[in-house]
């Protein structure tokens, strides 16, 4: 039930990215427009994420994720209704671009929380392996068919947006857990922040957390798809979604080799080399002016980012105690949001200064400088081998 939730959401949220990135650059012709919409739905995060993350430590998950699913069905309704204005301005798309940043806030704690909490630890590699496979397929799905139903009209991909929500919602409510009861901390200042401390007194998180926010903010190349698809490679709104699917299609086959083949040994090396890897793919992409050249360099950065999400997301519940584990993905929800959407906003930015092109090179040459510095900034985590060795470090009493 919890991979029917993870798949229809992502569904819903692919589809309504291709028809906004499409419509709010049609508006002006502004890449920088793109850049806002990243920020847009960046800045909630940084307020509400820390308390949301001690929410989903305090409440059961599944209701706090059904709430953020509630808040992106309104979403999807406010799209089809200012779609359906007309010729709608900027300020409204970046509205409700802040509102999916309250959604993502307030649920993602909760989501990324309640997995080790469904599965033996002994399986949790092969269990976000699986739940990425399930993730990068809707992703795969969701930009194409959203950029299929945009030829028919902005309004059936936002009509089908909150229909797929709304079978989230239901999947959300259903979900059962015997380990996902309320929790007894104290809602004061210093558990909120208990995630923040553990993570600073843990290298290993710190740097695989870290590592992640500076890779993925000098490397976001997908806020200017849409900019590529009209300028460069001249593909149109359905190119556009097969750009868009490009990423999650090497996300889709590193997950299910990971499955089969999950990383055993050197796991440190191997998350630092195939960050170095992915900031490669985006240097080839911003060189490209061939549409499969791009399409295959895209697919190859999803296909290790896939990789380091994975080790990533397995590192974290491994050392991290369930009874914290709400607040330090919520923690780990700021960084990698700031990578996503502050990232977007500063390739708009880059875009709008410099170009299109130039920005995508060298934010993908910055990523392969951010992991040769954690390589030597970072030795607990370089020196990381085998997963199944880590253990929860142990939780201070908040003072």
């Amino acid at each position: 039930m919890f991979l029917i939730v993870l798949v229809t959401t992502a569904l819903a949220i692919e589809m309504s990215f291709v028809a906004i990135g499409w419509q709010v650059y049609a508006i002006r012709g502004n890449p920088l427009d793109l850049g806002f919409v990243g920020l847009a739905m960046f800045l909630p995060l940084p307020l509400l994420a820390l308390p949301a993350g001690h929410l989903a430590d305090r409440f059961p998950r599944r209701t706090v994720l059904a709430v953020s699913i509630v808040i992106d069905i309104a979403v999807a309704v406010g799209l089809l209704i200012v779609s359906r204005s007309g010729s709608p301005p900027v300020w409204p798309f970046l509205v409700l671009a802040a509102c999916t940043g309250v959604a993502s806030a307030v649920g993602s704690p909760a989501s990324r929380a309640l997995t080790p909490s469904l599965v033996p630890e002994a399986l949790l590699v092969r269990a976000f392996a699986m739940r990425s496979v399930a993730f990068q397929a809707s992703a795969i799905a969701g930009p194409a068919l959203g950029g299929l139903l945009f030829v028919i009209g902005p309004d059936v991909v936002y009509s089908s947006a909150a229909v797929l929500s709304v079978v989230s919602l239901l999947g959300a409510l259903a979900l059962r857990s015997g380990r996902d009861g309320a929790r007894a901390s104290t809602p004061d200042l210093a558990s909120v922040l208990e995630g923040v401390r553990l993570i600073r007194r843990t290298p290993v998180l710190l740097g695989a957390i870290s590592l992640d926010l500076f890779a993925v903010l000098f490397g976001g190349a997908v806020a200017l798809l849409p900019v590529f698809a009209s300028d460069v490679l001249e593909v149109g709104p359905a190119g556009l979604g097969i750009l868009r699917a490009a990423p999650a299609v090497g996300a889709l086959l590193s997950a299910v080799a990971l499955t089969r083949w999950p990383v055993r040994r050197r796991a440190g090396r191997t998350l630092l080399t195939v960050v170095a890897l992915y900031g490669t793919s985006i240097v080839v992409f911003g060189l490209s002016e061939a549409m499969w050249l791009s399409f295959l360099a895209l697919a190859i950065g999803g296909a290790t980012d896939m990789v380091s999400v994975v080790l990533r997301q397995t590192i974290l519940p491994l050392v991290t105690p369930d009874a914290v584990r709400g607040r330090v993905n919520a923690v780990e929800m700021v960084f990698i949001s700031a990578s996503n959407e502050l990232g977007a906003f500063e390739s708009g930015v880059a875009a709008a200064l410099v170009g299109a092109v130039p920005a995508v090179v060298l934010g993908g040459l910055a990523t392969i400088a951010v992991a040769a510095i954690w390589w030597r900034r970072f030795p607990a985590l370089r020196s990381v081998d085998r997963l199944d060795e880590l253990r929860p470090v142990t939780v201070t009493a908040a003072g």
